[in-house]
């Protein structure tokens, strides 16, 4: 039986489907300006994302934080750690202050709505879902980008139909509601920064609903000590 999360989950993508009609892959600079202010700073923050993986180990995995996500996360017996920056408009302060060129980037760019630097284990599968609404976008920037036995980027990501391979450095703004699934076919980890951003351009009433639902999440957010 599915459960009430699933079951709003799917009625509000049918809401966002119906009108909104976007590839897999948007255009960072039309979509997301402020991507080129994280690129560009990528060394800075791979820096910082370092000295946190030096206490990987007392980082939570993602279904301790989100335990409706376990079936993802806990589905190998290894690890996808996530040090949590900004959850849907909560800051997180003292991973904030832990991330001070990460706290000058987020506070110049209020679309992002999260943030969390995302340390994925080596040979780690992320098996394949898709994101609950259109209301955001994901951007992903590649901080450390292990390579496979080939010598190519060995974390993949798998979204709809096409394989993509991120650099050290390299980003990627796309929407987490088409299929998707990823695999760290390396022996190192994988560190990446993630950001969930408000999609811009939208109907009234989508931007509205988008609002209160990233208002509610927020919300709940706080309650369990997030923000």
């Amino acid at each position: 039986m599915e459960s009430l999360y699933e079951l709003s989950s799917r009625a509000i993508r049918r809401v966002y489907d119906a009108r909104i009609k976007t590839p897999p892959v948007l255009d960072a600079e039309a979509y997301f300006p402020n991507a080129r202010r994280f690129r560009s700073s990528w060394r800075a923050i791979r820096q910082e994302a370092l000295t946190v993986m030096e206490r990987l180990g007392s980082l939570p995995c993602f279904h301790e934080i989100m335990p409706a996500q376990a079936d993802i996360s806990a589905n190998d017996g290894r690890d996808w750690r996530m040090y949590l920056l900004k959850v849907y408009g909560q800051k997180v302060h003292d991973h904030l202050q832990a991330c001070p060129t990460l706290a000058g980037l987020l506070d110049a760019s209020p679309e992002v709505l999260s943030a969390t630097l995302s340390f994925l284990a080596p040979h780690k599968h992320i098996p394949r879902h898709s994101g609950p609404f259109r209301g955001i976008l994901r951007f992903q920037l590649n901080l450390f980008a292990p390579a496979d036995g080939e010598g190519r980027p060995g974390a993949v990501l798998w979204l709809a139909g096409q394989e993509y391979r991120l650099a050290d450095g390299e980003c990627l703004l796309w929407d987490d509601t088409y299929p998707h699934e990823v695999w760290n076919r390396s022996d190192q980890t994988r560190i990446a920064l993630l950001l969930d951003v408000r999609r811009p351009a939208m109907p009234l009433d989508l931007r509205l609903l988008s609002r209160t639902i990233t208002a509610g999440v927020g919300m709940v957010a706080r309650w369990r000590g997030l923000g």
